[in-house]
């Protein structure tokens, strides 16, 4: 499974470590992805998502219902 979000489709970016002599070798900044359960009331069911931390903030601040509706118009959730 990949590492990105279900909800806003944040995945890995690329970058560079960069030492005091300013050597650089390529890393991966990984998105901070979480799995988690939330109950939909209008479905009466449980759904697993993979989210990342500001999209836990989003679903905190508007309802999973809207993001998720939100998701959808955007093409990340099925």
């Amino acid at each position: 499974m990949s590492r990105v979000c279900e909800l806003t489709g944040k995945k890995a970016m690329v970058g560079n470590n960069v030492s005091h002599a300013m050597n650089k070798t390529k890393r991966r900044f990984d998105a901070n992805l979480v799995k988690k359960r939330f109950y939909i009331p209008e479905e009466d069911k449980w759904v697993t998502l993979k989210v990342s931390t500001s999209a836990l903030k989003t679903i905190n601040k508007i309802g999973i219902s809207a993001a998720i509706k939100e998701a959808k118009s955007k093409g990340f959730l099925k």
